[in-house]
């Protein structure tokens, strides 16, 4: 029997995750140091995956299967493609970084009326999401994925409850109460999504008679199992709700800026840079590949909602007075183009969007912990507190600004190549589409300048002069993610190699080819 890595890969940071919460109270560093050293290992086993992964073989590789509840068709089906593959070396990649970068967040309180917060739990909290989310992109039984892909509420419920940004010009009761309010807005926008996607997972069983997404798949292409088109249509929509919420798709993402705003700046990470992302991955692996023809029907009006998206997450971001605020509508403009790429049914849409999705973690990641290493040493989100940073923190503004270049989607920069992909892929099928879609970019430009303005140039003031430039751990922490922003940026081909034959399989599943050029070129 061949060692099961995708099962490993799952469970090192959940056992990880209870060691860590295991940790005596008094020890709180140790248990920092276990979960730096978790997500150390769990990262060398996603590039084991990556390694191991052909890009050229089989769509589901490095497959375990197991009886798990055998009366109701539900199996221990773990299988990775492509674009499984890219996330979870996201996801692995950036967990070693949140840790480090929250290394302080939840050290005890000497001033106000909660002068104790379990560091430790803390830590356990990000493993166990880290372990969610991971088995979520493993996992090809509908039923396996739903049971994670609502578990990781708890955890996340909890980290935004429990351990929120102390940067909070109201006090601390007020901090609580607004923690408490995003927390549960977030918990109870992502349960009913759920709910209704349960109600999806079970009407797919009654129509398939079991949960296992290849089995299904295989029985729909080759015609041995037919659905009504107004059941796939409602299965689809089921499934589709719950992601858009996940994702976020407006109107359905009034949680993200809350639940970032009173977040620490590493579990705002956590939420738009990892576990947001499970919502546009099940998109691509579940809605368009059980439901290919409700996919087509439903394209139109799920492009307008990406449009919409871009669109008006931007105009809000240009309108921010609070830095994480302006981000997460930044967040939401971006998942917007994510969207927009999936619904577009072309391979450069899907291939930019699958891009887009690894580029957006890393580049917001970059900008979200830079901006709370700024946060914590000024002790305010609002921009209007700052001014000539770049004076006293020249590197603090350097990293700052770069992080921002990405958002914008700088050439030469990461997300460049993935909004580039996906714009050319809408233009082709949806040409009115893709050309309003590009004033998301024009936004996108005014709302990071304006805020780098703001707060880096102009007088240094009072408040701000005596402010440190980052030290050695918050350097380690962003100067990886900055160099990864600029290598693919300039050679996105590893990434893409990677992901480019599971999207043609995505393409087969839905029976779209690309549209032929007006013009066809020379031979």
């Amino acid at each position: 029997m061949s060692f099961p890595l995708l099962t490993a890969t799952a469970a090192l940071p959940a056992v990880g995750a209870v060691a860590t919460a295991a940790v005596p109270a008094a020890r709180r560093t140790a248990a920092k140091w276990l979960a730096l050293l978790v997500s150390l290992a769990t990262l060398a086993l996603a590039i084991v995956i990556l390694v191991r992964f052909d890009p050229g073989g089989a769509r589901y590789q490095l497959t375990e299967s197991r009886p798990w509840i055998a009366d109701f068709g539900v199996r221990y089906d773990l299988g990775v493609d492509g674009i499984a593959v890219a996330l979870i070396a996201l996801t692995a990649l950036l967990m070693p970084f949140i840790i480090l970068a929250g290394w302080h967040d939840a050290d005890p309180l000497e001033t106000g009326s909660r002068r104790w917060r379990p560091t430790q739990g803390f830590f356990a909290l990000i493993l166990a999401v880290e372990a969610m989310v991971i088995i979520s992109f493993e996992s090809t039984d509908v039923f396996l994925f739903y049971i994670f892909f609502e578990a990781m509420l708890i955890p996340m419920y909890f980290l935004i409850g429990g351990f929120g940004d102390r940067a909070h010009a109201q006090g601390e009761a007020a901090a609580s109460t607004q923690r408490s309010y995003a927390a549960v807005k977030f918990l109870l926008y992502n349960l009913v999504g759920g709910l209704i996607m349960l109600a999806a997972v079970i009407g797919l069983y009654v129509v398939a008679g079991n949960f296992s997404l290849t089995e299904i798949a295989q029985a729909r292409a080759n015609g041995t199992l037919h659905m009504a088109t107004s059941t796939e249509r409602w299965l689809f929509l089921g499934f589709f709700f719950a992601f858009a919420v996940k994702a976020p798709l407006w109107p359905l993402h009034t949680w993200l800026p809350n639940a970032m705003q009173e977040s620490t700046a590493p579990v705002a990470v956590l939420i738009t840079a990892v576990v947001d992302k499970v919502g546009t991955f099940a998109m691509l692996r579940f809605c368009l590949q059980l439901f290919p023809e409700a996919s087509k029907w439903a394209t139109p009006v799920i492009l307008v909602l990406a449009l919409i998206s871009i669109i008006y997450g931007a105009l809000l971001a240009v309108g921010q007075r609070d830095i994480k605020r302006l981000v997460a509508y930044a967040s939401i403009s971006h998942f917007g183009f994510i969207i927009l790429g999936i619904f577009a049914m072309t391979s450069q849409g899907q291939s930019g969007a699958t891009l887009y999705m690894v580029n957006h973690g890393i580049s917001t990641a970059a900008l979200m912990l830079v901006a709370g290493f700024l946060i914590s040493r000024r002790g305010s989100r609002l921009i209007a507190d700052y001014g000539g940073v770049q004076k006293v923190a020249p590197v603090l503004a350097g990293t700052f600004l770069i992080g921002g270049l990405a958002t914008l989607s700088l050439p030469g920069l990461a997300p460049f190549v993935s909004e580039f992909l996906v714009l050319v892929g809408t233009f082709t099928r949806y040409p009115a589409i893709g050309i309003i879609a590009t004033f998301g970019i024009v936004l996108a430009a005014l709302y990071t300048l304006v805020l780098y303005q703001r707060t880096m140039t102009g007088p240094v003031k009072p408040e701000v002069s005596a402010m440190p430039d980052l030290r050695a751990r918050e350097l380690v922490v962003v100067a990886p993610l900055i160099v990864l922003l600029i290598f693919l940026g300039v050679y996105p081909k590893p990434v893409t190699d990677i992901v480019n034959p599971a999207v043609k399989q995505t393409m087969s599943d839905v029976h779209k080819t690309d549209p032929k050029p007006p013009v066809e070129a020379a031979k």
